[in-house]
């Protein structure tokens, strides 16, 4: 299903009769309705978004089984290793792993995928719904390069290509502030970050 182009591309995904029926059913359907109303798709990745997915090192992303069951899948890597390749596609290399495929044979049967990405030390949310498609390395040497990560040491299997279907963030409520060391020590080469770290280690 495509994205409704007259309102959010998350409330025509997302919002499913059993979901508007509960959102009645507790009260939040009026607040609701105005992402129903929404005039803009969000479909679509801007400056904004591609700043946050540029700099993740990790997401999660879920697949569906032929059986029904959902699978959800770590994906990690250097800051930048999933690519914003325009406006409404992103791209990652699939690193050689544990050898279960799971989410490339999901992918093989149903390429809806939904990803979450988390920015801990700014307690910001990201999830994205697409449509997700595999290319072998060897069937397409130049975007496996494209897409590997310079200094990485790790062999590129294939690339994962997700045409995006809706966007949406999440307020930070419930994510517990975490840091990288990276993080932590560009914190500490300021005097007003060391003096923040010390009141909060209780140094």
């Amino acid at each position: 299903m495509s994205p409704d182009p007259t309102g959010r591309a998350l409330s025509a995904i997302a919002f499913t009769p059993s979901v508007r029926r509960v959102q009645e059913r507790h009260g939040s359907r009026a607040a609701n309705d105005r992402i129903d109303a929404h005039a803009g798709a969000q479909d679509r990745i801007g400056p904004d978004e591609r700043a946050f997915i540029e700099d993740a090192d990790t997401f999660f992303m879920a697949s569906t089984g032929e059986n029904g069951w959902p699978y959800v899948q770590h994906r990690g890597g250097p800051r930048g290793f999933l690519r914003v390749l325009d406006e409404r596609t992103l791209g990652f290399a699939d690193f050689a792993g544990n050898r279960q495929y799971i989410s490339v044979g999901n992918l093989e049967h149903d390429g809806r995928v939904m990803l979450i990405l988390v920015d801990f030390a700014t307690r910001g949310r990201f999830k994205l719904w697409g449509r997700a498609r595999i290319v072998e390395a060897d069937a397409d040497p130049a975007l496996a390069v494209r897409l590997a990560v310079p200094g990485y040491k790790a062999k590129v299997e294939r690339a994962c290509i997700i045409d995006v279907e809706a966007f949406d963030y999440n307020c930070p409520q419930h994510i517990v502030q975490r840091f990288s060391v990276a993080e932590l020590r560009a914190v500490a080469g300021t005097p007003d970050g060391r003096a923040w770290l010390q009141h909060e280690l209780g140094l």
